[in-house]
């Protein structure tokens, strides 16, 4: 097991770290302090490294885009209508940054912060550990929150997330990670396939805010539960505004709280995603330009495919949907985890 630490580069002239975990097959995860932002998934493969996950060169480059690559989500993430919600008998308004709505956390959330953080080794698992307290009069939302955001790289080549909040008053905390995943060698990811734990996905209008309703997935594109390769279902959605997946699934975790499993079907290489929680926004980069620098080439439609796992989104406007409310002075953890596997 093996920790590196080393300058990536400057931002807004602080300097921005970034560390890297090895475990003992040697795969590594990189990380950066600005947003702690998951940079690199580094496998192995019989040409070199494969990084499983779309990156940028620069700090600047993932601020300059309004696809949040790879970044921690947080207070709480999805849309939140009108960046209005009712908490403990009140109604709470928080900074807007997508027209009048509230996205990933609004317009100073997680990922804006350059993050301290500590490290540490264990025999089977090496971890860095990112720290913030992030105050109301930062980010505009109830209470100050003292922040933890833990990756965790173990020897089952397993990326553990966990999230850790504790605010001085009632706040609202839905956490996720918004990785984009490509697992080929090719720069798109129509022949991956997925299959998602999930009977249902959501209604959301013309501003992608849920509505409330859960719509049946049976004999539909988003019907992913036995598995089906994205291309197919990309095409049937041609005709659409989105032309691709820009959707939120109700997701039922199984046993081991696995809700989804990415494969590419050329090199066998798969990515099982768990969590306890109820939702899972899955988006096909559909909006992706050629003004995005990544290190592997320009951007375009369907150069990756996010995953990100959460309490179904405008939470608080829909008490159906789930319990987002971190309580005064009382700490809450969510965990997602990342396995990867060459079958």
């Amino acid at each position: 097991m093996d920790i590196q630490t080393s300058h990536f580069d400057t931002y807004q002239h602080q300097p921005i770290d970034q560390i890297t975990l090895t475990n003992d097959h040697g795969i590594s995860a990189a990380f950066l302090t600005l947003g702690a932002t998951w940079q690199q998934f580094l496998v192995p493969t019989p040409t070199g490294s494969k990084n499983l996950l779309l990156s940028f060169p620069h700090s600047t480059d993932y601020l300059n885009n309004p696809f949040y690559v790879c970044m921690a989500i947080g207070r709480i993430g999805g849309r939140l209508k009108n960046g209005q919600f009712p908490l403990a008998g009140q109604s709470i308004t928080v900074p807007q940054n997508e027209g009048h709505n509230t996205l990933h956390g609004g317009p100073h959330g997680f990922h804006q912060f350059i993050w301290d953080y500590t490290t540490e080794t264990k025999q089977d698992s090496v971890s860095v550990c990112f720290k913030r307290l992030i105050k109301s009069s930062e980010d505009g939302f109830p209470g100050d929150l003292t922040m933890n955001i833990c990756y965790t790289l173990d020897n089952d080549n397993q990326v553990t997330l966990t999230f850790t909040g504790d605010s001085s008053q009632t706040t609202v905390f839905n956490p996720t990670s918004h990785a984009y995943f490509n697992l080929s060698d090719t720069n798109h990811i129509l022949n991956h396939s997925i299959a998602l734990n999930s009977p249902q996905y959501l209604a959301v209008d013309a501003e992608k805010i849920p509505t409330g309703q859960l719509i049946d997935v049976q004999n539909t594109p988003f019907d992913f539960n036995n598995g089906q390769l994205l291309q197919p279902a990309i095409d049937a959605l041609q005709t659409t505004t989105e032309k691709g997946l820009d959707d939120i699934f109700n997701v039922q975790p199984d046993q081991s709280d696995t809700i989804a499993v990415l494969k590419d079907q050329d090199s066998q290489r798969q990515i099982t995603i768990k969590s306890k929680r109820n939702g899972l926004v899955v988006y096909t980069a559909n909006s992706f330009t050629p003004d995005l620098p990544f290190e592997n080439g320009v951007g375009h439609p369907y150069q990756g495919i996010a995953l990100e796992p959460q309490t179904l989104p405008d939470t608080p406007n829909h008490p159906d949907f789930g319990d987002v409310t971190l309580p005064a002075n009382q700490s809450k953890t969510y965990q997602i985890q990342y396995c990867y596997q060459q079958l």
